[in-house]
């Protein structure tokens, strides 16, 4: 391996070869001036099928199932990989050029709100599901879905990049990220060998924050490494991950703004609940 000796100054290598070298840049911002569509539903989602993404259509799915007919929302494919996210509408919805990106047009006076997290917490409180009352309770959940907040660049960022994404393998940082990946794994399975759902006894937002990345990891839907990380030894992962998959909105939740996989597991927009059975990629 050939040993890098860092500059004195860092300098832009735009043509890095990266997969994701034609975003990437080290400035924030809006690159081209482009609005948003806005729907008939209270509530506007700008996202993609990401890990990050999915956990906000779960919420919005799992919101209606309960019949909260407020939470009815469009849901608007933004693709990265074109640059969508630079678009001086989305910009202004979520300065950091993200997904998910949500606007709530309930009121007099639309407010937006962005990073993940703050989404679910902010539709938790306002529709009074999925995050406990009870103070220990409460804290136990928030401390959880903020454990996926921190944790989970380790996994997507770290390992996830370096074992698939990267120009060249680096075996340096395949296996820091590798064991790091490991190690959360196995303090969620610890977790999980003596709670049904990472808050306790009840599903939270925190179970729908964490599911789409460890869950996803651990039925082999992210980076191909089932095999390499050995997956199946973090029982009580599965089984949770598995207890999750059988609900409905869940199910639901995972369709919304994919774009990979099955075509009748793809839909790219969702506008009314009718869409799931008519607007599937195999569909259209």
């Amino acid at each position: 391996m050939t040993e890098y000796t860092p500059p004195k100054v860092w300098a832009w290598n735009q043509e890095n070869g990266g997969a994701w070298a034609g975003i990437n840049r080290p400035i924030a911002g809006a690159t081209h001036e482009k609005e948003l569509p806005v729907g008939r539903h209270p509530l506007q989602l700008y996202s993609l099928g990401t890990p990050n993404g999915v956990k906000v259509t779960i919420m919005l799915e799992e919101l209606l199932a309960l019949g909260h007919e407020g939470a009815e929302y469009d849901a608007w494919l933004i693709k990265i990989g074109d640059g969508d996210q630079f678009g001086s509408g989305f910009v202004g919805i979520n300065p950091n050029s993200k997904i998910p990106a949500l606007q709530d047009r309930s009121g007099p006076t639309p407010i937006r709100v962005f990073e993940s997290g703050a989404i679910l917490v902010y539709l938790a409180e306002k529709f009074g599901a999925f995050l406990p009352t009870d103070p220990a309770a409460r804290a136990e959940c928030l401390s959880w879905l903020f454990w996926q907040m921190g944790s989970a660049p380790y996994l997507g960022g770290g390992f996830g990049h370096f074992y698939q994404y990267a120009p060249i393998k680096i075996e340096y940082a395949i296996d820091r990220f590798a064991m790091e990946t490991k190690r959360q794994l196995d303090v969620l399975d610890r977790r999980l060998a003596d709670n049904a759902y990472l808050g306790g006894a009840e599903y939270t937002i925190a179970d729908i924050a964490v599911f789409p990345w460890y869950g996803g990891m651990v039925k082999g839907w992210s980076y191909d490494a089932a095999e390499f990380l050995q997956v199946h030894e973090y029982k009580n992962v599965v089984r949770w991950a598995d207890a999750i998959l059988e609900r409905k909105a869940v199910q639901r939740g995972r369709m919304v703004n994919r774009v990979r996989g099955e075509l009748s597991s793809q839909l790219h927009e969702r506008h009314d609940a009718s869409d799931f059975d008519t607007k599937t990629q195999d569909k259209i």
